[in-house]
């Protein structure tokens, strides 16, 4: 058997030991993955034809590479020289970071393995343009696997795009691993607007060496049950992680977050912005936790999740969590609930603004606070954008 059909066999058993979770399992206390359980989905074809206006950044100037129910298209896609690989280029580093053996999502997606998005960043290397990974999903009860490794070597710079987008009732379940070098400094985004109907489990497990710096812009604003699970695991002195959230639900839509960041070295500083607007009866989970081991002392970590109310039907259940082994630390978390402030509606009333007008300007200017935080100005306006339309 080759590698690939060793660790597919392995996690396959694993999967079948573990099943899918339920809620008594505490990290899927608040979400339910009984939709998808009972849902009879079938692998999706990487040969169907995508709807047209489907890509969410078709003007991007970028590195693209374009997967239809997880399965790399060529005549899509446009590399432009960066060094990039399919599955059997990948199968000597998958599931170094990301552990089935744990995850049952992340075992059902290493059995499932057909294809991957493997992109290697020499060291010293700094990519003028981003790295734009496009997941797209096609067809009726369909279920695709994507796989994203990406490997930034020693003091290599970029700037990394995931977007999901589909149509129809699906599921995704995707899984990205991203290994930083030493003095590495990556920027992740990810746009996650699936269609109304389709369920979308991600998991993006980071690992990084010596004074690496890490960025992630997670934007979640679309699918009926999405789940989020953002890893860090920070094995070098002198690392920087920052996760910035934003999610928005509405109608009976379901997003749950879940993050952790592993200090696991001296001298490291995290930090962690999540936002999150919920109307309607739509429901929201943010489960954040920052670990602190024994020997990273001079650690330095901000924790923050703030959720916006737009009804008296929607709810969140938030968990900022702090797990500390060292003694000589400065950590902060805390969490918010509530609903817009009635004074400053008042007064953009009192100027002539409509109510609806008022309500709306300001709930942007609350997602504003996460999406500011996008350096990439393309990629910003255009969430702005697709914000707005939203809301």
């Amino acid at each position: 058997m080759t590698p690939v059909q060793d660790l597919r066999r392995a996690a396959r058993e694993r999967f079948e030991e573990l099943g899918f979770p339920t809620r008594k399992n505490e990290e899927w206390k608040y979400t339910s993955v009984a939709r998808i359980a009972r849902t009879p989905f079938e692998p999706g074809s990487g040969l169907a034809e995508p709807p047209a206006g489907i890509d969410p950044l078709p003007d991007l100037a970028c590195h693209r590479l374009v997967f239809v129910n997880g399965r790399y298209r060529k005549e899509l896609s446009s590399p432009d020289g960066i060094e990039t690989g399919g599955l059997e280029a990948a199968a000597g580093h998958l599931a170094r970071y990301a552990n089935y053996s744990s995850h049952p999502f992340v075992a059902l997606n290493t059995a499932s393995l057909e294809d991957a998005a493997f992109v290697r960043i020499p060291a010293g290397k700094v990519l003028e343009k981003p790295v734009y990974l496009l997941f797209i999903a096609v067809g009726e009860r369909t279920m695709s696997n994507p796989r994203a490794l990406i490997l930034a070597g020693a003091g290599a710079q970029a700037h990394i795009i995931e977007a999901y987008a589909g149509q129809g009732e699906y599921f995704t379940n995707a899984v990205t691993e991203l290994a930083l070098g030493e003095g590495a400094v990556v920027d992740h985004y990810k746009l996650q607007r699936e269609s109304a109907g389709a369920s979308h489990i991600a998991t993006l497990q980071v690992h990084q060496e010596r004074a690496s710096v890490f960025t992630s812009h997670s934007v979640s604003l679309g699918g009926a049950l999405v789940r989020n699970d953002i890893n860090s695991a920070m094995a070098g002195e002198g690392c920087e992680c920052t996760l910035n959230g934003l999610y928005l639900a509405s109608g009976e839509q379901h997003v749950d977050n879940h993050t952790v960041l592993d200090h696991a070295k001296p001298h490291c500083a995290s930090r962690e912005y999540y936002r999150g607007i919920l109307s309607g009866h739509a429901t929201g989970v943010f489960n954040g936790k920052i670990i602190v081991r024994q020997d990273a002392q001079k650690t330095d970590a901000i924790q923050s999740n703030k959720n916006l109310l737009l009804s008296p039907d929607a709810s969140i259940n938030t968990k900022p969590q702090l797990e500390i082994y060292a003694d000589d630390v400065r950590c902060t978390h805390g969490a918010t609930v509530g609903q817009l402030d009635a004074e400053a509606l008042f007064y953009l009333m009192s100027r002539g603004i409509g109510r609806d007008e008022a309500r709306r300007t300001l709930t942007v200017a609350f997602a504003s606070d996460v999406l500011d935080r996008i350096r990439l100005k393309p990629l910003r306006a255009r969430l702005e954008q697709c914000v707005k339309e939203l809301l």
